[in-house]
């Protein structure tokens, strides 16, 4: 089987822990990247759940907008509060 490069840059701290976590498992990235990729093509899915984090749906992201400019235009008014311990 012919071989080719794949290059992609991803952010350094999550390389660092998927290099440690590949150490710990007996394998280099490259052999945790081609498991991935032989997963995709054989059951041309993603092998594991992606579920969209619910802080950044739309509905909350307008309301996070509106509460900043409610800050910013001097409409809100920040207060100090004790915390509750449970």
């Amino acid at each position: 089987m012919s071989q080719t490069m794949v290059n992609f840059r991803m952010d350094e701290e999550i390389k660092r822990k998927m290099e440690q976590a590949c150490k710990e498992m007996g394998m280099s990235m490259t052999t945790a990247f081609t498991i991935f990729a032989v997963k995709v093509g054989n059951e041309k899915r993603i092998p594991f759940e992606i579920v969209a984090d619910p802080f950044y749906s739309e509905a909350n992201m307008k309301y996070l907008r509106k509460v900043v400019s409610d800050i910013e235009s001097g409409r809100a008014r920040l207060t100090e509060h004790e915390l509750i311990e449970e």
